[in-house]
């Protein structure tokens, strides 16, 4: 606290700064001098203290104006009434100076201060009393505080500079005054004052003479302070400014020169005033937070050393334990010395009048400044003895069973020690001195007063606590996990979650119940969780939870939300705790917890901001991973991850084995040797049993003791060191490891075992045999049950005596020694054996926390871990309860706030589960969300209603349906629908079967057309159009009708009724509705949703795939939804009688959906098909093997899938062409007409390019059975034709031996189809006739005559594949000429009476020429030869039918003549083949008998006149070969000629004479003329009856028109 004058001089400076200083003022230090001054002058410790403030006046006049306020104050007391004036005018007491000066005199100088005698005598001349005389015939100047002042005047007399003024001498006579009992408090308070602006000005400061010695002497002097007691506020006025200097010198440029003990003492005092419960309680808070900011400041001094002593800290602690000897604090708290003193507490205090008795004894207490230059050199600056003292002081005023001290004084306590705390935890857990103290008394008081009551001390304990563990947990590792179980006990709600109606329970299933430590419930006994043995060892120790009231929970919950804020807290608790198999699940717990907490129910048992305080504790930690994410991960001297993992896993088998143990010790130890956590010895076993605390102590001591654990039980003892030990002290150490049992025969056998142990290994001599050993430990344990059993209260206890005789004899028939049984007695008697689970008290306290301090050592230090990299594995263990968490608030909550925050909680999440790869947690994140969104349902799939709208002009149309409105009416959904796809986007590589979830809503938004089929290309690689959707029941164009209304409205609902026939138009709320669901989707950023599905790789598809065909109804007829198909519209008469199309079959583009998306996936590239292929192809065929039951759409989209599938994966054995193809080709007729588009665009894909895949499609049967079955639809047609035309003419040709006449069939179909062409020929010759009716004609418009021409030429071609055939057949001549040739003659012979002229043509065109193909006749064998009568007079035949003639009577005319000259030409082409032929005349007369039929024909053609012709040509080559010659010339061809006058003569009779092959010879001058015209003749003929070359079909059309018109 600053004075008045401080303050005015402070607002004075910076107006004097301006001005210039007078000549008066030239001895005063500017700030900057004095900063300069003390930097070159102090120790660096210093400069963090206070600068002095400069001021305006003389301070040499200043001082002196404070010793005339103190004096004059004094003489106005009756006791100081006729004291010396010297004080006032500062004369030399002895003006008379013989001699020269002594230098010793100078002012200031130590020489000038002499001491005052007893008698108040002076050595130096005659006294100047002024006249003035007291009582008894004494001088008042002799009075020792006023010639104090005297003497300082007259040494300020010659001072120039107040600096350089001797520190002590200055201090001395103000010092004197406030340590003098007979002064009054005005007075103190006037010298107490005065001694604060000296130094606030800076008059003493370092660079002063003897500073250090004047800062001690003044410690000493306030804390010693005597004064009057008068006013009860005067009284508090002396010990506030006591306070303010105290609180002064600590943080001026002196306070790091006090030694140990001044502080010590200063600390003292402060603490008494603190305590004092009689002084106000305005002085007390003053007091106390002047302790504070001391205790700031002492413990700040600690970091100073710290740096000081560099990496030596080991001998600053050593230092500091030698120091601690005249280091010592009491501070009176019984509420009777203001002022406690060591050497004045019980002084009386009553005035002593005008005597100079008491000041003359007060000032004896107070040496003079030259006394005290010896002791300058001795004074040591402060350091760790005053602070340990301090802090031992503080830390015991926390004693709970300390009566004296009362919960104020506590809560005073708590309050400073936290400030310490923070100032300098760190540096107390550095050093033993401090550390020490903390870890034992500070942690076992803390602890204790957690359960108080009293919410001023439950609150400063918590909050101290929370720092203790933030600064000092490195030391603290077993305390820590105390604590924290503690608050996790008491705050754990002790109730289930409660069931709300519109919260699923599998949101909140993640959530546990109770703390992984403690016991389920009896119904979950076996979950394998059952740890009692810790949760026994908090009851010990007072830590078990209980009722606490709601103010008392939420001051728990702060502390653990402090403690949780600090951003390695939790992983420090993973990384300790819950990886190490000794110690609790603090993490998981702790994180449990706060998930618990957080949801609103907690509110009732404790306040309403436990919810929120726990919910930010645990966003806090989710944020602290996700901050994380991008360091750098530091490893350095961190345990192993791999290690960590093994362990923890390890623990849970340990366990779990513990809690078999519990149940049934055998069972749990055979599980522990399965695990390999123990041997197959019973040393193994034993030593984990010894070594666990989770095991029941009394279930291990039944087990060891009882028959047949013999082995278990000696090698249990085996693991104790009885050596130099005293009975009773190792029956103490036995026992306190397990319970014994109550049963005799039980503790009997332990007894004997240890008996025989202890004998053989203690090494002592007192005992002489192990009966003595024996009965002594029974004596022992009934003598620590009579003397500490609570049932024998009241009752007398067994004495030293009764406990001798009882042992009289025992020891080899002799007695134990006195002192030995009495050594024995008294630890018993003083200290309890504790059996463990036994007791709870303050010995079971007491007992259970020496062994915790125990096994301190062996836990090890904790180890802080700033780094990341164990947040995978501690999210890995902790996500499910969070998750739970905030998915109940997230549909609990109504503030906008708590969204905000859950909406960053999940998206955080998703960020650390998608970083690491954490699947499950991902998923949950999804499927939790998804069903937030209200959309992951079954009862939104209907579409009946769906009604588009447009709004405006500019804008795009809506569809309004019951997901859109009902989506749009609920915020929260929509709020969850963005969450969930903003978690899913960047995640889509972890999402495992979260897909599921996320594909529902998909499939509803797509069917409701809130999304595309695909936002990108990829489905432009199918070349299929989109997928089709439920056509809207309505379209409403409101643009058109209200062009100026608004699209935002709200009015009425969207479902106004089923029932109606004709739904009523929606409403604009409902439009409105729809519009936000749009947005709402619009900003999801589905589009790059997919595009990153589009790349994911390989094996993070396959979970999505699965996902979607998932989805696939099982039964197709039961699936949702949608477009009913009208029975009318689908033809009937299916080709396949077994199989029938039901009459309604629904359609749902969602299943359509499903399959062309993974259809593209697996397609993307070879990694793909490998991976999802099989899957895939696997749902697209069971939709082709059952397509009765499905729609054509989905059928023939399922179809052209699989062809693609096939042609990517062909190299694989996902489907095979054989098996696609004959599940096509057996789709009913109908479905396969409906379906031909798509299934002929998937076998051209398939067949577009040669190589196996072609081939094995071409030489299926089933390739052409479809082909075939789709030829005669006119939509299929072309398709069918283009394939069957890239097939034939492609190169190579994909026309092989097996589909040989599978093609020529089809083939010859496309060729009869093109018979449509005739009518329109015939229609044209009739409205323009001509004079030429074998003009040809030219080619038809008409596709299916231009098919058939086609058809017709492509058969033609294929003669030219006829010997590669052949060759590749390995068929015998014979058979493969009727194999390859007959199959084209055929067909092409029954083109020849092809209706339509254009293809008939053509055909015969293409049948001569194939006829007299070089190819065609082999020596070799004889089939060809069947050209006759498998195709030529079966042709001849088929045109002479009346049908045939009358389908086009001015065409088949002309056909009929150039059939009968074909006929003549091949067989002139190969008569002399035919003439090796046995069959050569058969043939011969048949040719004889089809000239004779079609000469008399009777239809009254052009046939009169050419068969006479043609016959007539064949005869004279016949002749002139040889072959037709009568008998005369060559008897051999007598029946030919004989057989074949005979024919000819019957319809041609004078044929022969006119030809005269057998006319007699003439003379010789007429024989020769007739010879060469005969011979010209028959060279004519045979001319003619050659071969033409192979002409193009056009050409040969040509050819051949002219040719018949010739002959004609």
């Amino acid at each position: 606290m600053m004075s008045r004058d401080d303050s005015n001089a402070a607002k004075m400076e910076p107006e004097l700064a301006s001005e210039p200083r007078s000549s008066g003022l030239t001895h005063l230090r500017s700030p900057s001098q004095t900063n300069a001054a003390n930097h070159n002058g102090t120790p660096p410790n210093t400069q963090y203290r206070s600068r002095p403030v400069a001021v305006a006046v003389d301070p040499v006049a200043l001082v002196i104006s404070e010793c005339i306020s103190v004096t004059s104050a004094m003489r106005k007391h009756a006791r100081w009434a006729g004291s010396s004036v010297s004080s006032i005018l500062g004369g030399n007491p002895n003006p008379i100076q013989l001699g020269p000066p002594s230098p010793l005199l100078r002012p200031g100088s130590k020489g000038s201060m002499t001491s005052v005698g007893a008698d108040g005598a002076q050595d130096f001349g005659v006294a100047n009393r002024w006249g003035l005389r007291g009582k008894k015939g004494k001088s008042m100047q002799d009075n020792p505080l006023m010639a104090g002042f005297g003497r300082l005047r007259h040494e300020l007399s010659s001072c120039k500079n107040i600096h350089d003024f001797d520190a002590p001498a200055l201090l001395n006579p103000f010092l004197q005054v406030i340590q003098a009992s007979s002064t009054s408090a005005p007075i103190t308070i006037l010298a107490l004052k005065a001694i604060r602006k000296f130094l606030s000005y800076g008059f003493i400061s370092p660079s002063s003479p003897r500073f250090p010695l004047a800062m001690q002497s003044l410690s000493t002097a306030i804390t010693h302070c005597r004064f009057e007691a008068s006013d009860s506020a005067q009284d508090e006025v002396v010990l506030l400014m006591i306070l303010h200097l105290m609180e002064d010198m600590l943080s001026g440029p002196g306070g790091a020169l006090l030694s140990d003990e001044s502080v010590c003492e200063m600390m003292e005092t402060g603490l008494t005033m603190c305590c004092q419960s009689r002084l106000s309680e305005l002085l007390r808070r003053t007091a106390e937070a002047a302790m504070v900011r001391m205790c700031q400041i002492i413990f700040e001094h600690l970091k100073h050393l710290e740096v000081e002593a560099g990496d030596d800290l080991e001998a600053l602690d050593n230092q500091a334990n030698e120091d601690m000897d005249g280091v010592k604090m009491v501070p009176s708290t019984n509420g009777n010395d203001v002022i406690a003193s060591s050497d004045a507490a019980g002084e009386p205090r009553e005035s002593t009048g005008s005597e100079n008795t008491g000041d003359e004894a007060d000032v004896k207490n107070l040496r003079e400044p030259s006394e005290l230059d010896d002791d300058a050199a001795e004074i040591r600056p402060y350091s760790l003895p005053s602070m340990k003292e301090l802090f031992r002081v503080l830390v015991d005023l926390l004693d709970p069973h300390d009566k004296q001290q009362g919960d104020t004084m506590r809560v005073m306590a708590l309050r400073i020690i936290h400030v310490a705390l923070e100032v300098a935890g760190p540096s107390i857990a550095r050093h033993p001195a401090l550390a020490v103290v903390a870890e034992d008394r500070l942690c076992r008081h803390l602890f204790q007063l957690v359960r108080s009551d009293n919410m001023a001390i439950l609150q400063e304990s918590l909050i101290v606590a929370g720092t203790l563990l933030e600064t000092c947990r490195g030391v603290l590792k077993l305390q820590q996990e105390l604590f924290l179980s503690y608050l996790i006990a008491c705050l754990h709600p002790p109730v289930e979650i409660p069931r709300e109606a519109n919260i699923d329970p599998s949101l909140y299933d993640g959530i546990p119940q109770r703390p992984s430590g403690v016991k389920p419930p009896p119904s979950q006994a076996n979950s394998g969780r059952s740890t009692p043995v810790p949760v026994k060892d908090r009851q010990k120790l007072g830590m078990e939870g209980g009722a606490r009231k709601p103010d008392a929970r939420q001051a728990m919950v702060e502390s653990v939300g402090a403690l949780t804020r600090m951003p390695t807290f939790l992983v420090e608790l993973f990384v300790n705790y819950d990886s190490d198999a000794n110690r609790g699940n603090l993490c998981e717990d702790m994180i449990g917890l706060l998930s618990r907490s957080a949801l609103p129910d907690s509110a009732t048992w404790s306040t309403t901001s436990v919810p929120p305080l726990c919910l930010d504790a645990l966003l806090g930690f989710v944020q602290s991973i996700a901050d994380r994410l991008d360091n750098v991960s530091a490893s350095e001297g961190l345990p192993d991850r791999a290690t960590l993992r093994e362990e923890r896993r390890r623990k849970k088998t340990i366990v779990k084995g513990a809690t078999k143990f519990n149940e049934r010790p055998k069972e749990g130890l055979g599980y522990l040797r399965e695990q390999g956590v123990i041997g197959s010895d019973a040393a193994s076993a034993a030593k984990f049993l010894r070594s666990t605390s989770r095991v029941s102590k009394a279930v291990l001591g039944e087990f060891i003791s009882k028959r047949g654990n013999d082995e278990y039980l000696e090698a249990f003892l085996d693991l104790f060191d009885f050596s130099g030990k005293r009975v009773d002290e190792a029956v103490r150490l036995l026992l306190e490891s397990f319970r014994l049992p109550g049963e005799s025969p039980l503790i009997e056998r332990i007894v004997t075992c240890f008996a025989k142990k202890y004998f053989a290994t203690s090494g002592s001599d007192v005992v002489k045999s192990e009966d003595a050993v024996f009965v002594l430990t029974y004596a022992i344990i009934m003598l620590n049950v009579d003397q500490h059993s609570p049932k024998l209260r009241g009752q007398k206890r067994m004495e030293l005596v009764d406990f001798a005789r009882n042992l009289r004899g025992v020891n080899a028939s002799s007695d134990f020694p006195p002192e030995y049984l009495e050594m024995t007695y008294e630890a018993i008697r003083s200290d309890e054996i504790i059996l463990p689970d036994e007791h709870d008290n303050k010995h079971a306290f007491d007992y259970a926390w020496r062994e915790l301090l125990l096994k301190t050592e062996s836990a090890g230090s904790l180890v802080l871990c700033d780094t990341n990299i164990y947040d995978a594995d501690m999210f890995a263990t902790t996500w499910k309860p969070i998750v739970s968490t905030l998915s109940y608030v997230f549909m609990s909550a109504t503030d906008d706030a708590v969204f905000s925050r859950v909406v960053t909680g999940f998206d955080q999440c998703a960020q650390i589960a998608s970083r690491y790869g954490i699947t499950d947690a991902l998923d949950r994140i999804v499927q939790n969300l998804s069903y937030m969104t209200t959309l992951d349902t079954d009862d939104l799939a209907n579409t009946a209603l769906n009604t588009e709208v447009k709004v405006s002009d500019d804008s795009d149309s809506v569809m309004v349906s019951e997901l859109a409105v009902k989506l749009g009416r609920d915020f929260k959904a929509q709020l969850a629908t963005l969450v969930l796809f903003r978690v899913v986007k960047g995640s889509e590589h972890v999402i495992g079967d979260g897909w599921r979830h996320i594909i529902r809503i998909w499939l509803k938004l797509f069917i409701n057309s809130l999304v595309p089929s695909f936002f990108n290309k990829d489905h432009e690689k199918l070349k299929l159009p989109k997928i089709p959707l439920h056509t809207p029941s309505q379209v409403i164009d409101r643009a058109a009708k209200t062009p100026d209304a608004g699209i935002f409205s709200a009015l009425s609902s969207y479902i106004s009724s089923y029932a109606a026939d004709d739904p009523p138009e929606p409403s604009a709320e409902e439009v409105e509705s729809s519009l936000a669901t749009a947005d709402c989707i619009k900003a999801c950023d589905l589009e790059s949703i997919f595009a990153n599905i589009s790349t994911l790789p390989a094996e993070s598809l396959l979970p999505f795939v699965d996902a979607l065909l998932s989805e696939l109804p099982d039964d197709e007829s039961s699936s949702v939804p949608v477009i009913t198909v009208k029975p009318e519209s689908m033809p009937s008469s299916p080709v396949s009688a077994s199989k029938t199309m039901p009459r309604n079959l629904t359609y749902d583009p969602a299943v359509v959906y499903i399959l062309e998306t993974c259809a593209v996936l697996a397609m993307r590239d070879d990694e793909t098909t490998a991976l999802l292929g099989k899957n895939v192809t696997e749902a697209l065929q069971a939709i082709l093997r059952d397509s009765v039951q499905h729609h054509p759409i989905l059928v023939s989209r399922a179809a052209f899938y699989q062809f693609r599938i096939l042609k990517a994966s062909y190299d694989h054995d996902f489907v095979r062409p054989p098996v696609l193809l004959h599940s096509i080709s057996s789709f009913p007729k109908e479905i396969l007409v409906k379906t031909s588009q798509l299934v002929l665009q998937g076998l051209k894909l398939c067949i577009d390019q040669p190589g196996p895949l072609r081939s094995e499609i071409m030489t299926s049967p089933d390739f052409w059975v479809i082909l075939r079955a789709l030829a005669g639809s006119s939509n299929a047609s072309p398709t069918v034709f283009e394939i069957l035309e890239g097939g034939v003419s492609g190169t190579p040709s994909a026309i092989i031996a097996d589909n040989y006449e599978a093609a020529i069939a089809l083939l010859h179909e496309y060729a009869t189809a093109a018979k449509i062409g005739a009518a329109i020929e015939q229609k044209g010759e009739r409205r323009q006739r001509n004079a030429r009716p074998l003009k040809k004609e030219a080619s038809s418009d008409n596709v299916v005559v231009s098919r058939g021409v086609k058809a017709v030429d492509l058969i033609f071609s294929m003669t030219n594949r006829i010997p590669h055939l052949m060759k590749q057949s390995h068929l015998e001549n014979s058979e493969a000429w009727s194999a390859y040739w007959l199959p084209i003659f055929q067909a092409l012979t029954a083109q020849c009476t092809n209706p339509c002229r254009e293809v008939r043509s053509l055909a015969f065109s293409s049948l001569q020429r194939s006829l007299l193909s070089p190819g065609l006749s082999c020596s070799d064998h004889e089939e060809w030869t069947a050209i006759f009568g498998e195709v030529l007079f079966p042709l001849i035949l088929r045109l002479l039918k009346p049908e045939v003639y009358s389908s086009d009577r001015d065409g088949m005319s002309e056909t009929r003549v150039q059939a009968a000259s074909l006929l003549c030409k091949t067989f002139l082409h190969y008569l002399v083949l035919l003439s090796k032929w046995e069959g050569m005349l058969d043939l011969w007369l048949k040719i004889i008998d089809i000239m004779d039929r079609l000469m008399n024909s009777g239809q009254g053609d052009s046939l009169e006149e050419a068969v006479p012709e043609n016959l007539k040509n064949v005869l004279l080559f016949m002749s002139s070969s040889g072959y037709l010659v009568p008998p005369s010339k060559d008897p051999s061809q007598e029946k030919l000629w004989v057989e074949t006058w005979k024919r000819i003569d019957r319809f041609l009779p004078d044929l022969r004479n006119e030809l005269a092959l057998e006319e007699p010879e003439a003379p010789e001058e007429t024989k020769q003329p007739q010879t060469e015209a005969v011979a010209e003749k028959e060279a004519e003929t045979a001319k003619e009856a050659e071969p033409e070359p192979v002409q193009e079909p056009f050409e040969e059309k040509v050819s051949n028109g002219e040719e018949v018109a010739a002959e004609s």
